[in-house]
């Protein structure tokens, strides 16, 4: 695959134009092996040592590497797995562009980003840099972040990572985590008449719900965080009964509460037990069992940090507004921070759009992404020392 060097716009066209769906989301997703190939003799062809490795079969990280390997160190980090396109308004492949949108499954989340950290990478060695970039296009991040999980168990390592998630150029230091709960309401299945036996399981789910309302609306709202604002929790998935006239002898909340830095999964549970003990003094037949299915921590860098500092001067050497906010979404940054590696999201693109109907990015924004991470990296591995903040 022949892309120029250094053609940011380019190279997102080409990964938007693979089908990348992941498997573990879309029944008869191809993954990220085809495009996790083309990307690495791209990278190859530009002068980067590259090694793919596995995190399952057939899914393939790239690991690239350019500079001085040993020297200080900076890694790009971005996902090439994409969500599936069922509903979508346009070909999710054609990579299309009109009026200045490359439209496209993954352009905005997060192709454009991974082509602009390829591209900068490439750029910012062309500048003498003393330092290592490292290149870590991974998969699964939309599922359960195996590609990341991998390098990091696999050894890779760096003095600070960019995640070019699409933040629309604004630098995003933290982002809050989740914690997936499941309540297990039980009950006492019996005919619709037999108001005397029957334990009504969903009506006691109810009672939980009416509590979890009060968690949300009253007590999370007094814990905050200067970029992400308050955490939350929500409802999302009801299941029980097996007909109209039949006592439910179970029901099931699958709940998500959105956690800030510092929240642990033991304090979730703690909170959503104590919801179901306030829910059982007013029913003490209430039976509800309450189990953690899976929990993502959330990333916090402060923004006083090194890599925050030169990636705001990089910013505005290239003449733009710096903006520092917290980020929607939860990425893999978390995990780069949990393995020591200071990770903030910064990147091309508009979160608003993933996922869509519609997905497009302004091509706009991938050159001055490109531009900015490009100024970072060549600071940041010591290609103008005097840009290291003290």
């Amino acid at each position: 695959m022949r892309v120029a060097r250094g053609d940011a716009v380019a190279l997102t066209r080409e990964l938007v134009r693979i089908d990348s769906r992941n498997p573990s989301l879309v029944a008869g997703g191809p993954g990220e092996g085809e495009v996790a190939r083309m990307l690495g003799e791209v990278l190859e062809s530009w002068g980067f040592r590259v090694g793919l490795r596995e995190a399952a079969p057939g899914r393939p990280n790239v690991i690239a590497r350019i500079g001085t390997p040993g020297a200080r160190s900076l890694m790009f980090n971005g996902h090439v797995d994409v969500v599936g396109v069922e509903g979508m308004t346009h070909s999710p492949w054609s990579a299309e562009v009109r009026d200045g949108r490359l439209f496209g499954r993954g352009s905005s989340d997060m192709k454009g980003g991974v082509a602009a950290m390829c591209a900068a990478a490439v750029r910012a060695a062309g500048e003498a840099t003393s330092g290592e970039i490292v290149v870590a296009a991974v998969v699964d991040e939309e599922f359960a972040s195996i590609g990341t999980r991998a390098i990091i168990t696999d050894g890779v390592r760096a003095d600070a990572a960019i995640v070019a998630e699409p933040t629309g150029l604004a630098i995003m230091p933290a982002h809050k985590g989740f914690v997936w709960i499941d309540v297990t309401v039980r009950g006492r299945a019996a005919h619709g008449s037999r108001w005397d036996i029957g334990i009504d399981a969903i009506r006691h789910a109810g009672l939980i719900l009416a509590e979890l309302d009060h968690l949300d609306a009253d007590l999370l709202p007094r814990r905050s965080h200067p970029l992400l604002g308050r955490p939350s929790v929500h409802a999302s998935v009801i299941e029980g009964g097996s007909g109209m006239s039949t006592y439910p002898e179970q029901c099931v909340l699958r709940i998500e509460r959105r956690t800030l830095p510092g929240e642990t999964p033991d304090q979730v549970r703690a909170e959503i037990e104590d919801a179901c003990r306030r829910a059982r003094s007013r029913r003490a037949e209430l039976d509800a069992t309450v189990v953690v299915s899976l929990a993502q921590a959330a990333s916090d860098v402060s923004v006083d940090a090194p890599i925050v500092r030169v990636l705001s001067q990089s910013v505005r050497d290239r003449g733009l507004p710096v903006h520092i906010a917290g980020m929607s979404a939860w990425t893999d940054a978390a995990l780069l921070n949990e393995a020591g590696i200071p990770a903030i999201c910064f990147g091309p693109g508009d979160m608003g759009l993933a996922h869509a109907a519609e997905e497009f990015i302004d091509t706009a924004q991938i050159e001055p992404a490109t531009e900015v991470l490009t100024r970072l990296a060549a600071a940041w591995c010591g290609g103008r020392g005097d840009a290291w903040p003290s």
